[in-house]
């Protein structure tokens, strides 16, 4: 299936100065389905996080605003090292926590090397709590459900 905001993607992979991205959407619209395809066609490595599925990841981020060591407990909890521009790192359901959702500005100022997507279907509540979200420090996409010309594609017609 080939959706048109992979060519969006693509172009924020490709920028010089990348921030962290989220992508905001109603439920079922394919917010992760993307975000995965899109790490395994550009990227070697993804790693996926879920903060609704894995309540405790989100004490990860409540300790510590320290991005290597933030870096160093997610790897050790995907099993495999997370690499700079190598690695895609997703995290999903984002809303579920205001302090990852706040650590993003600190990925864009200390470790712009690393290419960060959050995907968030109820991101609206946290985006209503202004210490919480990082202010011109992450670029937001919508998505929307599926246009009809890339319905026609993905069902081969």
């Amino acid at each position: 299936m080939e959706r048109y905001l992979l060519k969006y993607l693509l172009e924020w992979k490709n920028k010089k100065y990348r921030k962290p991205l989220i992508l905001k959407g109603v439920r079922q619209v394919g917010k992760t389905w993307l975000l995965k395809e899109f790490g395994s066609k550009y990227y070697e490595n993804i790693a996926y996080f879920n903060f609704e599925e894995s309540k405790e990841l989100a004490d990860y981020f409540k300790t510590t605003k320290d991005v290597k060591r933030i870096l160093q407990n997610l790897a050790f909890i995907n099993g495999k090292p997370i690499l700079p521009e190598k690695t895609l790192i997703i995290f999903d359901e984002i809303q579920e926590s205001n302090d990852a959702l706040n650590t993003l500005k600190y990925f864009y100022e200390n470790a712009p090397e690393y290419h960060i997507v959050c995907a968030g279907s109820l991101l609206g509540i946290a985006l209503s709590k202004p210490s919480s979200f990082p202010v011109g420090k992450v670029d937001l996409i919508n998505i929307m459900p599926m246009t009809f010309t890339e319905f026609l594609m993905a069902s081969g017609d």
